[in-house]
C-alpha cells in the first residue's frame, strides 16, 4: 500500500520544508508499528526545487487472517478475495487512513512549530495513489475530490492489460493537484475519502467514529455536495450514527450562515452531551452477565477462581441470594488488594460471615473447593499456559465438581474491531493463548463430555455478525445422569 506527497519550492522557500510539515526528516527513513502493520516514511526526492514524502504500509496479511478468520470487517464485502489472497496489503483503504493519522498525526493537525507560517499557508502539492478501491469509477472520484480544490486524475485499471475485453477494474491509479489547500487540509481529505472510496473499513464501526468525522470534515464537509454519501459510507451505513453526524453537521451549517457558534444555535447541545449514556465497559457487560448465569442456576455459595481485585465478589457481596462468596487467587497481592476493596477490616459481621478469600492453585486439587453450588473462572484460562488446562480441568470439574461453571475467555477474532491493537496481538500481555470461537467449544464440549457436564455458550458484548462477540461464556451444569451414578 503507497502513497506520495509531494510539493516543489525555490532556494527562498525550499520545497524541503515538507520534511518539517510532515515532521519526518528527509534524511531518514523511518519506520512506524500501526495497528495492522508496519508504516515506513521516505523521501524518494528532496531538494529545494523538489521534494517527495512516501508512505508505504506493509499490511500483515496472515495475522488480518487469522483474526478475522478471512472475512470481511465492517461489512466489507471484498476484504478477502480468498482467504490468504486479497487486496488489503495493496489498494488504498482504511489502513492507509489510520496509517496517515498516525504517522502525520501532527500535521494533520496543522500544527509546526519550526515552520508555522508554512503550514498554515496553501502549498503546491502533488499526492499519488497507484491503487485506490472506487466504488462508483473514476466518476465519483471526481466528485468527492473536486469540489475540495483538487484537479483530478483518476486512471481506471484494467483487470488484465493483455486482456482488454475484460475491462477495467473497480480500482484507479489516483493523482491529486492543488495549489490551493494547505497540507493538513490535503491529509484530512484524504483521512476520509479513502475509505469512503473503498467503501469498507477494516474495524467495528462506533459512535466516535462520528467524532472522527467531524473532525476530520471541519471547514469542507459541511458545505460538500456529496456530504450525505461521504457520511453514510465513512460510517459503514449504520443509519443511527449517518442520522447523528447529518445533524451535526446542519447544525454546523447553520452556525457558519449565521456567523455564530454552533452552542448559540442549539442550547441543548451541551446539556444533550453531558446526559448522553456513555457505552457500558466490556468488564461491566461480563460482570452482568456472569450474575444473571448463577441466578439463572439457583447458586447460593459460589467460588470466584482466580478472582483478582475482588470485583465480581463485590458485586456478588451486594445481592443477599449469594449466601457464600469465596474468592481465590495463587496472587497474595491481588488479595490483599481485593481485601482492602471489600473492606474486610470494616464489614459488619453479618456481611463477613458470606465472604472468604484464600490462597490456592488452580493447577492442584484442593478440598476447600468441593461442595460448591457454582463456579466462575472469568479471563482466567488464557492466563495458562496450554499444557496446565488439563490440570485446571481436573482441579475445578474432576475433583470440586460444583454443580454450574462458568467460564469466560477472549473470543480472539473479535480482535480485529479493536483499531488500537497491533496485528497480531493479543488484549493482554499475560495472555498465553486467545480462541477462536470454535476452539473454545471445542475445548468446552470436551471438558464437559470428560466431566459429565452439559454445556452452552453465551455472548458477551455486542454480538457482531461476522466476528462474533469480544467475550465469549461457557456454562457448565452437571448432568443428573452423572450426578446418580455418582450418588450410587
Amino acid at each position: 500500500m503507497f502513497l506520495t506527497i509531494g510539493t516543489t519550492g525555490t532556494s527562498e522557500r525550499p520545497a524541503t520544508d515538507l520534511g518539517f510539515l510532515l515532521h519526518k526528516h528527509p534524511e531518514k527513513a523511518q519506520a512506524f508499528s500501526t495497528s495492522y502493520g508496519r508504516a515506513h516514511v521516505l523521501y524518494p526526492e528532496a531538494d529545494a526545487e523538489r521534494c517527495t514524502a512516501a508512505l508505504l504500509l506493509e499490511v500483515d496479511a496472515v495475522a488480518l487472517v487469522r483474526r478475522g478468520k478471512g472475512k470481511g470487517r465492517g461489512g466489507a464485502p471484498d476484504a478477502a478475495l480468498a482467504q490468504y489472497v486479497n487486496d488489503r496489503p495493496y489498494a488504498a483503504s482504511s489502513l492507509l487512513a489510520v496509517a496517515l493519522s498516525s504517522v502525520f498525526s501532527s500535521a494533520m493537525r496543522g500544527v509546526c512549530n519550526a515552520r508555522p507560517e508554512r503550514a498554515a499557508e496553501p502549498l503546491p502539492l502533488r499526492i499519488e495513489v497507484p491503487a485506490l478501491p472506487a466504488r462508483g469509477g473514476p466518476d465519483l472520484v471526481r466528485a468527492l475530490f473536486e469540489p475540495l480544490g483538487w484537479a483530478v486524475t483518476a486512471e481506471p485499471v484494467a483487470l488484465d492489460a493483455e486482456f482488454p475485453e475484460w475491462g477495467d477494474s473497480r480500482y484507479v491509479r489516483l493523482v491529486l493537484e492543488s495549489s490551493r489547500l494547505t497540507l493538513a487540509e490535503a491529509l484530512r481529505h484524504l483521512y476520509v475519502l479513502l475509505p469512503v472510496l473503498d467503501d469498507a473499513k477494516h474495524y467495528w464501526v462506533s459512535s466516535d467514529e462520528v467524532d472522527k468525522l467531524l473532525r476530520a470534515g471541519e471547514g469542507w464537509l459541511p458545505e460538500h455536495p456529496e456530504q450525505k454519501l461521504i457520511t453514510s459510507r465513512y460510517l459503514s451505513r449504520r443509519w443511527s450514527l449517518t442520522r447523528q453526524a447529518m445533524e451535526r453537521l446542519e447544525l454546523v451549517r447553520l452556525a457558519e450562515a449565521d456567523d455564530s457558534e454552533v452552542e448559540d444555535i442549539d442550547n441543548a447541545v451541551e446539556a444533550e452531551t453531558e446526559t448522553e449514556e456513555k457505552p457500558t465497559p466490556l468488564a461491566v457487560q461480563r460482570r452482568d452477565a456472569i450474575i444473571a448465569a448463577l441466578k439463572e442456576s439457583g447458586a447460593a455459595r459460589v467460588l470466584d477462581l482466580g478472582c483478582g481485585q475482588g470485583q465480581l465478589v463485590q458485586a456478588l457481596l451486594k445481592d443477599a441470594r449469594f449466601t457464600e462468596i469465596v474468592g481465590v487467587d495463587v496472587s497474595m497481592r491481588a488479595l490483599t488488594i481485593a481485601s482492602r476493596r471489600l473492606k474486610l477490616d470494616r464489614m459488619g459481621e453479618r456481611q463477613a460471615s458470606r465472604v472468604k478469600l484464600f490462597q490456592s492453585s488452580l493447577a492442584y486439587t484442593d478440598n476447600r473447593l468441593k461442595g460448591y453450588d457454582a463456579a466462575v473462572l472469568s479471563e482466567v484460562v488464557e492466563h495458562l499456559d496450554l499444557p496446565r488446562l488439563p490440570a485446571l480441568e481436573y482441579a475445578v470439574f474432576g475433583a470440586a465438581r460444583p454443580r454450574t461453571v462458568l467460564v469466560t475467555t477472549p473470543n480472539v477474532e473479535y480482535n480485529v474491531r479493536w483499531e488500537s491493537l497491533p496485528a497480531g496481538h493479543v488484549r493482554h500481555g499475560d495472555h498465553r493463548f486467545e480462541w477462536t470461537r470454535e476452539e473454545f467449544r471445542a475445548w468446552a464440549h470436551a471438558v464437559a463430555e470428560r466431566h459429565g457436564y452439559g454445556v452452552e455458550f453465551v455472548p458477551v458484548g455486542p454480538d457482531d455478525p461476522e466476528v462474533g462477540p469480544p467475550t465469549q461464556m461457557a456454562v457448565f451444569r452437571l448432568t443428573t445422569e452423572k450426578k446418580e451414578a455418582k450418588a450410587a
